[in-house]
């Protein structure tokens, strides 16, 4: 580490940056220091759920939208039918609303984050919930928006190894190439653009502006990764994430929801037609296939405003399922993906892997 915070990498760094007007500086590489966050940790239909916490939202994110749905009983519902997917946006449309009002880094801003996790405040959420009819967004977070896209560059692995420890990881640059400037052999990510920047306003489009993740000197910026475990009965389940911008929860949403909630196998949770709703815009996306015409209709007849997109345009969750009965694990690469074809074979046998995950 010393190379690049204190060494010649950090004096490469530092002379660029002097050349060309940039703003990171010796002392500031030399100050940094990685910070060690627990994970959130919940439970849904039977499953412990474990995922990342803030300064990233898919956590949180992820374990409101599940506490929501079990408390609105989820289990055993058809993926496709209307009433699914009626709940799926509205669950979504709430939890992405906590997101913009709380999430940032804990370092710098107070997260209610036990509340937003537990499944109390998913029930007084879920009540809000009419099963007939769409909420209006703009209702919803009146108190946070101003009277008046993401780019998916990021990349996710999972991994198991033969004694059954687990990695989900999830990194980016921000966009393609990141900045666009080569300091040393390194890209430079431009991470700033996940800062809120406009201060206090927050429209009916794209533009956030809470005070939990606006720009400050040391501060990390929000994000949506959304790397999760989960496991059954203390024994590893599913490992998945995904690149995808703000899309990303709900991509992993879907792939969760598949195995513990609606019964699949793991490829076939990764294949499924994905949806999106992120609170504003007040639009729900739907892959090809998600939902028939008829669905739609009644959906739309809810009041929900759709949008259609191509077959497979939402996120890039390459999972492993595993099955700690006949230690097996079960890879699905996500077709989605130009480099789907790298993943392992579907089933690996591991005969070692007799730990649970810690």
């Amino acid at each position: 580490p010393d190379a690049f915070y204190t060494g010649w990498i950090a004096d490469s760094i530092d002379a660029q940056m002097r050349a060309h007007r940039g703003l990171i500086t010796r002392a500031d590489l030399a100050a940094y220091e990685a910070v060690e966050r627990a994970p959130v940790r919940g439970s849904f239909n039977g499953h412990e759920i474990i995922a990342m916490g803030p300064p990233s939202s898919g956590g949180v994110v992820t374990m409101l939208t599940l506490n929501q749905l079990e408390a609105l009983g989820i289990d055993g519902a058809a993926r496709g039918d209307a009433r699914t997917l009626h709940l799926r946006i509205e669950v979504a449309r709430r939890a992405y609303l906590e997101r913009a009002r709380w999430i940032g880094d804990p370092d710098f801003s107070e997260i209610p984050l036990e509340r937003l996790i537990s499944k109390e405040y998913a029930r007084e959420l879920a009540a809000s919930i009419d099963t007939t009819r769409a909420s209006s967004s703009a209702a919803l977070g009146k108190d946070i928006l101003t009277p008046a896209a993401e780019s998916p560059q990021t990349t996710h692995f999972s991994v198991i190894d033969a004694e059954g420890n687990a990695v989900s990881n999830t990194y980016t640059l921000e966009s393609g190439y990141g900045s666009g400037v080569v300091v040393a052999g390194f890209l430079l990510n431009n991470e700033m653009g996940d800062f809120n920047k406009k201060p206090g306003y927050t429209d009916q489009g794209w533009a956030i502006g809470t005070p939990a993740n606006v720009i400050a000197p040391g501060k990390r910026m929000l994000s949506s990764m959304s790397p999760v475990i989960v496991t059954e009965g203390g024994a590893l389940r599913l490992v998945t994430g995904s690149p995808g911008g703000r899309t990303i929860p709900n991509t992993v949403l879907n792939v969760v929801l598949g195995v513990t909630a609606f019964g699949e196998g793991v490829r076939a949770a990764v294949d499924a037609p994905r949806i999106h709703h992120q609170w504003m815009p007040d639009t729900t996306t739907f892959e090809q296939g998600a939902a028939t015409p008829e669905v739609l209709t009644a959906l739309r007849a809810m009041g929900h405003a759709i949008k259609e997109e191509g077959p497979r345009s939402q996120g890039d969750a390459h999972s492993i399922l595993f099955d700690a009965g006949a230690k097996t694990a079960r890879a699905a690469n996500d077709n989605r993906s130009p480099d789907s074809g790298v993943s392992v074979p579907n089933v690996v046998r591991m005969p070692n892997a007799v730990r649970a995950p810690q």
